[in-house]
């Protein structure tokens, strides 16, 4: 297993695991999000694509509607 830190909050995932894999274990998939990695925006067409480093660090925002 390899730990990466999503909004602050350790998580553990097999290796080579994706982006997508992790969306799909917190149950964002299907959600208006936005994908940060170290830094880095990851597009949602690199979502299933993007493997996911040891101890990479990921911010996850959801959008929500209103005004």
């Amino acid at each position: 297993m390899m730990t990466v830190t999503v909004n602050g909050q350790h998580h553990q995932l097999p290796p080579q695991s994706t982006v997508l894999n992790l969306l799909t274990q917190l149950d964002l998939v299907g959600k208006r999000i936005a994908v940060e990695m170290n830094g880095e925006i990851v597009p949602k067409s690199a979502h299933s694509t993007t493997t996911l480093q040891p101890d990479a660090t990921l911010e996850i925002v959801i959008a929500v509607g209103g005004g």
